[in-house]
């Protein structure tokens, strides 16, 4: 545990900007600050759950459980790590998706794939006309 602690508080003092961020009055008393760790731990983790349901259902799943981890970064480091991580990863891949030739690759990828899906749905009509597959018998 101590070693642990010492590894936070190096990356703390590395950069100021990770570590808790409870109110003063809350890091000041040990037992409280556990208390409200704890209380951040599930309240983060419940977003997270509840983000997780979402991802099969029509709603933003992602966005929840990106939510989640923010609120888990406002007092883990390693949950601050992975939201930067995360950041940069997406930041990178946006950057290179506006790279022309990348934006070429992906259009070129994109239109055989709506014309394939034309040319399935174009056989289907021919084929069986508008019926649905559940009423072919």
């Amino acid at each position: 545990m101590i070693a642990e602690s010492d590894d936070i508080q190096r990356a703390v003092a590395s950069d100021s900007r990770l570590g808790s961020r409870a109110p003063a009055f809350v890091r000041r008393s040990r037992p409280l600050h556990l208390v409200w760790r704890a209380g951040v731990f599930l309240a983060g983790l419940a977003v997270i759950a509840g983000g997780v349901i979402l991802l099969p259902l029509p709603g933003p799943g992602w966005l929840v459980i990106f939510g989640g981890m923010a609120l888990w970064g406002t007092e883990f480091v390693w949950a601050q790590k992975v939201l930067r991580w995360t950041r940069h990863k997406v930041t990178e891949a946006a950057r290179s998706a506006m790279d022309p030739r990348v934006r070429r690759r992906n259009l070129l990828i994109t239109t055989v794939a709506v014309l394939v899906l034309a040319g399935l749905a174009i056989w289907y009509v021919l084929s069986f006309g508008f019926v649905m597959p559940w009423q072919l018998g």
